[in-house]
């Protein structure tokens, strides 16, 4: 036998352990030793066996008239009723799951109206970039108008007449652009004296000894625009006429007047 384990069997060490008096070092060896050796695990189970016959050798019984003591006691002692929890209503469960709708109702409203103006907002961008891109549409065919009219300014063969008013007025000044190649008229309305609200400023071509209207002038035209042209017109004037009149043959005497020269 291991000299170790003779000296543990020989001293007090498993008594002590058994009736919970070893330190926690020797609590640790008698445990290791125990699940290790069987010899000391037998010696071990021997002494609990012996500590049971003791115990049960020196157990008193009860005396009879102890139970009745006590029976007697208890029944002097005035019961005690213990008080229960009430349960909790139907009503208070109503009232929470009521409350809990409530609550669920509020932030459905309020998601609902978050979403709503997000649409709202977005339907506003949408609308703005299609205005945009009609505004940019109208631009660019705004620029591609002024492009074409700058092309034909810039072409050899447009013939630049420059139209001026007399005493009547004096202030008049209108450019005409024509070109006998292409067929086309152009005129820029540099300056306009005011007339009478009833009266209008309204431009010819002399063609064969005949006056034809190409339009009427008014501040509104002070910018570069197409006129119709006019095969083989000797000559071109502005008169005053009476506004609302459909002139087909104007007897005024023009305030501004200039010969053609297409046909040299």
């Amino acid at each position: 036998m291991n000299v170790d384990i003779s000296t543990l069997l020989k001293s007090d060490l498993l008594e002590r352990y058994l009736i919970g008096q070893t330190t926690t070092q020797e609590t640790l060896e008698v445990e290791n030793y125990i699940e290790n050796y069987p010899e000391v695990k037998d010696a071990y189970n021997k002494l609990q066996d012996n500590l049971e016959l003791v115990c049960m050798a020196n157990a008193e019984e009860a005396p009879v008239h102890l139970l009745g003591d006590i029976l007697n006691e208890l029944d002097d002692k005035p019961v005690v009723t213990l008080e229960q929890k009430p349960k909790k209503s139907w009503f208070a469960y109503g009232i929470a799951a009521s409350v809990a709708a409530l609550i669920f109702a509020g932030s459905s409203l309020f998601f609902y109206s978050q979403n709503l103006k997000l649409m709202q907002e977005n339907q506003v961008i949408v609308e703005e970039i299609f205005d945009l891109r009609g505004d940019i549409l109208n631009n660019n065919l705004k620029l591609e108008a002024l492009s074409n009219q700058f092309d034909q300014l810039n072409n050899p063969e447009m013939e630049k007449y420059v139209l001026k008013g007399n005493r009547r007025a004096k202030n008049l000044k209108t450019v005409a652009y024509i070109n006998p190649k292409e067929k086309k008229s152009m005129l820029d309305v540099v300056s306009l004296p005011v007339l009478p609200d009833d009266q209008v400023y309204q431009i010819w071509a002399e063609l064969q000894g005949k006056m034809v209207s190409l339009g009427v002038l008014s501040e509104t035209d002070r910018r570069l625009q197409e006129i119709p042209y006019t095969e083989d017109a000797l000559g071109l004037s502005i008169t005053i006429e009476q506004k609302g009149n459909s002139v087909i043959k104007s007897t005024e005497t023009p305030v501004a007047e200039i010969e053609l020269k297409l046909n040299d």
